[in-house]
């Protein structure tokens, strides 16, 4: 009961300075406005495009690329738009499509596409959809180059042949499954605001907590704590309800995010118990590294900066700031020694997979035992500066 006391107490406190709630509440939301805004990806990834109208090759080819369903062809009348429009994020790549792409096609000469995006994960998708349409192209264009040859036929009239051969052609059929065998859910379209809101969500839940760590320095250095001992309350009841009142800021925090991107923004937060699974241990590990840091600082002018710079540095080490995927093979495996990496897994497979919290349990586990090891350490370094 007293521990529930002391919680109370430090959600008071926090509550009672307006720019705690302005910090806490209002920015992270205002940032996940302006990131979904101005990199969040539409229900269709955006390509810009410029040309095209060389011929019937040509058109075929970009009608094969609006028939993606991951393509969203946006048309540009010359290369210095479509590369504004790259760079201010109206598009997420660019495609250049040369004038003589039919002539140089029929001479049985190599076309070079020009091709640029966005340092992210979408451009990489979006080249390989191009690639691929040219593939398709490229596999019937062939077999029509040797026909029009043998029958004197125009190159057109014998891509109309070869497309009609090649819907008799069997397919090979490609089945996405789990390591274990079992059928893997497919990959669900999300809006412009699921990945800010998952990734800003660990962010700021990390930060805020690390920032925790003056309050309870201040705790200590008023000598709040030793009056309480001078009552009848154990030392166990007062790291309990310190730690405690970080825990309830942090899941409040979570829960204002979650809600406020819900209503305002329409971003689905996937499998309810797999994200409050994720939320919750993660919330634990923030804790824990608040307590930790608190215990090893005697003044929050010390514990401020490094603060700041361990929820920052972990955050964008973690993929908070930049998807995992885009990371080299030796980045990702070091950014898994961040509780954030393991974190965005979890919600990158809630929020993009449809995963459910059986899915995501290996992942709240870990986070989990990220957890205990800091309340535990934090603790036993509490217990001796809390009685200095």
């Amino acid at each position: 009961m007293k521990a529930i006391v002391i919680a109370t107490t430090e959600l008071r406190r926090l509550l009672r300075w307006r720019a705690n709630v302005f910090f806490l509440f209002l920015l992270p939301m205002l940032i996940i406005l302006l990131l979904g805004a101005a990199f969040g990806g539409a229900d269709r990834a955006r390509i810009g495009v410029l040309g095209g109208n060389g011929g019937p090759l040509a058109r075929a080819f970009i009608a094969d690329l609006r028939a993606q369903p991951s393509a969203d062809v946006r048309l540009y009348s010359s290369r210095q738009s479509l590369q504004r429009a790259v760079s201010r994020g109206d598009v997420e790549a660019g495609l250049e499509v040369p004038d003589d792409y039919d002539l140089r096609l029929e001479r049985r000469k190599t076309v070079s596409l020009g091709y640029f995006g966005r340092p992210d994960s979408v451009a990489q998708q979006l080249r390989t959809t191009a690639q691929s349409v040219v593939g398709d192209q490229a596999r019937l264009l062939i077999p029509a180059q040797l026909l029009a040859q043998k029958q004197h036929i125009t190159l057109d009239a014998a891509l109309g042949v070869t497309r009609a051969a090649a819907t008799n052609v069997p397919r090979l059929e490609t089945k996405i499954t789990e390591p274990n065998g079992h059928a893997y859910t497919a990959a669900t379209t999300t809006g412009r605001f699921e990945s800010g809101a998952s990734t800003q969500l660990l962010l700021f839940i990390f930060l805020t907590s690390l920032n925790g760590a003056a309050w309870l320095i201040e705790t200590r250095r008023l000598g709040i704590a030793r009056r309480m001992l001078s009552t009848p309350t154990s030392l166990r009841t007062i790291i309990a309800g310190q730690l405690l009142g970080r825990l309830v800021i942090a899941l409040l925090q979570a829960l204002i995010i979650i809600l406020g991107t819900l209503l305002f923004f329409g971003v689905d937060w996937g499998n309810p118990l797999g994200t409050a699974a994720v939320i919750a241990a993660f919330c634990l590990v923030g804790t824990g590294a608040a307590a930790l840091l608190a215990s090893f600082f005697s003044t929050e002018q010390q514990a401020a900066p490094i603060a700041l710079l361990l929820g920052l540095g972990l955050a964008a080490l973690g993929g908070s700031m930049a998807p995992l995927e885009v990371f080299p093979h030796t980045a990702r495996t070091i950014a898994h020694f961040t509780p954030h990496a393991w974190a965005n897994d979890a919600m990158t497979k809630l929020l993009q997979h449809g995963a459910g919290l059986d899915t995501v349990l290996p992942q709240v586990s870990i986070l989990l035992a990220f957890a205990a090891a800091a309340i535990g350490i934090a603790t036993w370094r509490l217990r001796h500066t809390l009685t200095t």
